[in-house]
């Protein structure tokens, strides 16, 4: 297996476990998955407006990362 591979799976499993988290510390809506893991108590320890746009772009962005990994690992499968 070539380094590049490695270091694409490698990355794949950083940015799998990056996303997760990234989603989850997003605020609850109110109902669901969110209120199960302690979305409920945090009404009145809510993140600003600023801090949940910045929390959104750091999703977007790892979430772009994690398919440009994931669409790396198919091409050089193909070819390798």
């Amino acid at each position: 297996m070539s380094v590049l591979m490695i270091v694409l799976k490698v990355l794949l499993v950083l940015t799998s476990i990056f996303l997760v988290l990234t989603i989850l510390m997003h605020k609850g809506k109110g109902g669901g998955l969110s209120d199960m893991f302690g979305g409920g108590l945090s009404s009145s320890a809510s993140s600003s407006g600023v801090a949940e746009r910045n929390l959104q772009r750091i999703t977007i962005g790892t979430l772009v990362l994690w398919t440009v990994v994931i669409v790396a690992i198919g091409i050089l499968q193909k070819f390798i």
